[in-house]
């Protein structure tokens, strides 16, 4: 068939126009904060934990994941989750000596930047609570990653057929009406599984009970727009690997403009390039054939 520079032109323009009605759907559907009262979510109490790591264990064996390295040794530096380690916990130094420890995991945002950036909804907010991901949709542009503030998702560079990887927040389980594997591993009751918004109230009767040993802050009730994990502790929160200064606008209102382009261009790239090399292609064997005619003429 032959590509002429009109039959290019038409071609990117047809393009161009699916692209932008695929980009403009994806955009549409941004997910918003469901009504807090029917979420769950999940407390954790630092000053409860006491760091045997046995909600790492329990979440690598209910996602099919490496065992956690074994030892006291992993303590000694901060960790953050990976591809193959949705949780992780690290240690500081307590008030007046000792240790506290901090589990970190996907959040699962109110209002996820993660699937507010994502063009193909493969990152999703379920009505349920949890923020799911389907790799038969990602397209592997790792938007989500810019998008998160808390450095959550991970992917797998290596693996012939790659994909985002995060906590899950058990949404399988959950839906048998079990809670998150973390939550039912610890043994301590540093980690409460319940209904968000009376898992905020008992976090704020903890603090109001023992002002001078909590921080008085919940992190995660306001933070993006409010998160389904909330944590509070006797140390700043920032000792426990938890981002600093993240805003408490919803991050969907943040970069749904920013990132909207974009995907715009990831979505429209390919099918450029595929029809300039066609266009580039021709004319090179049009280009080939006059020049064959020509020596034919000059040797007849």
């Amino acid at each position: 068939m032959r590509l002429g520079r009109r039959g290019f032109l038409r071609m990117a323009g047809v393009t161009a126009g699916t692209g932008l009605l695929a980009a403009t759907r994806a955009q549409a559907k941004v997910p918003q904060a469901t009504e807090e009262d029917t979420l769950p979510g999940v407390l954790v109490d630092t000053t409860r934990c006491v760091g045997c790591r046995a909600c790492e264990a329990a979440c690598a064996e209910t996602n099919q994941l490496p065992a956690p390295p074994e030892g006291d040794e992993v303590m000694k530096t901060r960790r953050d989750m990976s591809q193959t380690a949705f949780t992780v916990v690290n240690r500081a130094d307590a008030p007046g000596g000792g240790d506290r420890f901090g589990k970190k995991q996907c959040l699962h945002c109110l209002a996820p930047a993660c699937a507010s950036a994502c063009p193909v909804r493969a990152l999703d907010k379920q009505p349920t609570g949890p923020v799911t991901y389907d790799a038969s949709k990602c397209m592997g542009c790792r938007y989500c990653m810019v998008a998160c503030p808390f450095d959550v998702p991970k992917y797998e560079y290596e693996a012939l057929a790659p994909r985002v990887r995060k906590c899950t927040f058990c949404a399988e389980r959950q839906a048998e009406g079990l809670p998150p594997a973390c939550v039912d591993a610890c043994p301590s009751g540093a980690l409460t599984f319940g209904k968000r918004h009376v898992l905020l109230e008992e976090a704020k009767r903890r603090i109001y009970s023992e002002p001078e040993r909590f921080v008085h802050r919940v992190y995660g009730e306001r933070e993006a727009g409010g998160t389904s994990f909330m944590y509070i502790s006797d140390v700043p929160f920032e000792a426990l690997a938890l981002p600093a200064g993240v805003p408490e606008k919803p991050y969907p209102s943040l970069v749904a403009g920013a990132l909207g382009a974009p995907p715009l261009v990831m979505t429209l790239w390919p099918p450029l390039l595929m029809g300039l090399y066609a266009f580039s292609k021709r004319r090179d064997e049009v280009a080939a054939g006059e020049q064959g005619h020509d020596q034919e003429d000059h040797h007849g």
